[in-house]
């Protein structure tokens, strides 16, 4: 993994994209010691969303199961709207 300065980076955006496009690389964006950001390929970020979906599915599922053994059911998305305003 690759680590550059916030000001490094922005000087150096086409090397940082390199790095990520075809090195297969992350680079850290760091700013007075601290790690602000990273770059990431749009590999990653769609394996990234496809594990938050996945996380987000599992917790839907388990409140889900829990209304149910609770004896309530979920409000449909239009009533919800309705109440919203939306």
């Amino acid at each position: 993994m690759t680590t550059m300065t916030a000001s490094e980076a922005r000087n150096n955006l086409p090397e940082a994209l390199n790095h990520v496009s075809y090195g297969g690389d992350r680079v850290l964006i760091t700013r007075r010691g601290k790690v602000i950001g990273a770059i990431i390929s749009a590999r990653d970020l769609a394996l990234l969303e496809a594990l938050e979906d996945r996380y987000w599915a599992e917790i839907a599922g388990e409140a889900l199961a829990e209304m149910r053994a609770q004896g309530e059911q979920p409000i449909p998305l239009e009533q919800v709207k309705a109440r919203l305003g939306l």
